[in-house]
């Protein structure tokens, strides 16, 4: 799994009341808690009721947390058991079979674990990182990443651009990407792979 020195930033940031470092933390992480409560087969609403249980029991122990950087792993075993609890009193009070997925060896499970939380952490920090950009850069690349692609004489068209100078400045707006801080450690030369459809 990517290091990112920003979770521990964060972490010690939001110990000292910093409201944007919880809301920085609360966007990276509470898909990675939903993400755990699916595997539990938990309702929406249950779902819910375990990821504010989390996010009180963060605001409780955040301060006594030795580690900052280990909050990713202190997150998801929290949430781990704060799931198996609300399965277990959900298959009390409906009276019948309740779905619990304990098929999974330890490994197994933290290897998913792993792969969910990093998942979530990428997804955070595209967001971060794409919200950086200029105007000008997310509004190409939006275009470019539709589910249906446009050819490139209409987004020339709509940015009012030459439709010569689309590649290069999609490839400028790659790179500033890439030298996100946010994206430090999880993005490797593929990276220049993303957004380069054909040209319509």
């Amino acid at each position: 799994m990517a290091e990112d020195s920003t979770v521990a930033d964060l972490v010690v940031r939001a110990r000292k009341g910093d409201q944007d470092a919880w809301d920085q933390l609360l966007d990276r992480y509470n898909p990675f808690i939903l993400a755990i409560c699916r595997r539990y087969r938990l309702s929406r609403e249950d779902m819910n009721d375990v990821a504010q249980t989390v996010w009180l029991r963060a605001v409780q122990k955040l301060g006594s947390l030795q580690t900052p950087g280990a909050f990713p792993g202190w997150l998801a075993t929290v949430t781990q058991r704060e799931c198996l609890h609300t399965a277990q009193a959900a298959r009390r009070r409906d009276g019948g079979e309740y779905f619990v997925d304990f098929d999974r060896s330890p490994d197994e499970q933290a290897a998913m674990v792993g792969r969910e939380l990093e998942l979530a952490e990428l997804r955070a920090a595209l967001r971060a990182a794409f919200a950086q950009l200029p105007p000008r850069c997310r509004e190409l690349l939006l275009l470019l990443m539709r589910d249906e692609p446009m050819a490139y004489v209409e987004i020339a068209e709509r940015l009012r651009m030459s439709v010569g100078g689309i590649g290069p400045t999609r490839g400028r707006c790659l790179e500033r990407l890439r030298q996100s801080p946010y994206l430090m450690g999880f993005l490797g030369p593929e990276a220049d792979d993303v957004g380069s459809g054909g040209d319509g």
